[in-house]
């Protein structure tokens, strides 16, 4: 009989055993769901597109991100649409190159529900079409009477930017008897650089902040029109939820801004070193006040 009890106490103590082990594995098993839940990201794509404003913002951030949160940062350059469209559809998570409300009007009007706009990194921006100083026309509505001299078109950057899509709206709205160039902001600068070395007239797509201006006297042409618009911020766009899956970064992104000096200094640099993350890492040093401003 005492066996028998024996046995029946062994019995309990392993069913209990099991159950609680059973119940252990559940608890560890929701644990570690709930656990992959709140688990910060540690990887992100930053979209940009290959302006060298763009380029030089998109490479300071990734650096300071990288050295400051122990994340890895991915930049990927393409268009301004798949741009766009691939923050909205959550298979990328920011950028720190929109510009609103103009230039990129026609994207932010189409997503603007799909994104998460944490306002701007930098008031003060402008396009428009740019030509050296000496050329002797102040107004979009003189080029025609030079046409000749511009060679017949407007050197353009990438077909997507928003720049030209408004570029052929000027076009239109002014009957001008140019063509619009298609190129890069690369080709273009190039072709400005040449022009402006043999004392030619050239008229071309233009924005600011941008090295070129630093580099070259230009002006922009008068736009009595208004086809290119006021003055525009360039704007932090994440993909919604980057606010709970990595909150000190979307932090970082929404205390982000700069001066013109400062975004102006940084364009510079990155024009002096042949590395850009090399670029970045000297501009950090040398303004480690602000750079420590925006992590606070």
């Amino acid at each position: 009989m005492l066996k028998k009890r024996t046995i029946l106490a062994l019995i309990v103590v392993l069913t209990l055993a099991l159950v609680v082990t059973g119940c252990g594995d559940n608890n560890n098993d929701a644990n570690n769901e709930n656990n992959g839940d709140v688990e910060a990201q540690t990887e992100f794509d930053l979209a940009y597109v290959l302006w060298d404003c763009a380029t030089a913002n998109s490479y300071m951030v990734k650096n300071v991100l990288e050295e400051e949160f122990d994340v890895t940062v991915n930049l990927r350059d393409m268009e301004a649409g798949f741009m766009w469209q691939g923050i909205a559809d959550g298979d990328l998570d920011f950028m720190v190159t929109a510009w609103l409300p103009g230039t990129h009007a026609s994207y932010y009007e189409q997503l603007q529900d799909d994104v998460d706009d944490l306002g701007p990194l930098y008031t003060g921006a402008a396009i428009g079409l740019v030509v050296p100083s000496y050329v002797e026309i102040d107004s979009i509505e003189e080029l025609n009477d030079h046409a000749d001299q511009f060679n017949g078109q407007i050197v353009g950057i990438d077909a997507g930017a928003g720049i030209m899509s408004a570029t052929n709206d000027a076009i239109a709205e002014y009957d001008l008897d140019l063509s619009l160039l298609e190129s890069s902001d690369a080709a273009m600068t190039a072709e400005l650089d040449t022009a402006i070395s043999n004392g030619e007239w050239i008229v071309v797509t233009g924005w600011a902040p941008h090295w070129k201006f630093g580099t070259y006297d230009l002006k922009f042409l008068e736009d009595p029109k208004g086809i290119y618009g006021g003055e525009e911020t360039i704007n932090v766009i994440a993909r919604e939820g980057l606010a709970d899956a990595a909150p000190e970064v979307h932090a970082f992104l929404d205390n982000y801004s700069m001066t013109a000096d400062e975004f102006g200094s940084l364009i510079d640099i990155m024009q002096e070193y042949d590395d850009n993350d090399e670029a970045a890492q000297v501009w950090i040093e040398e303004n480690r006040d602000l750079v420590d401003s925006w992590l606070q």
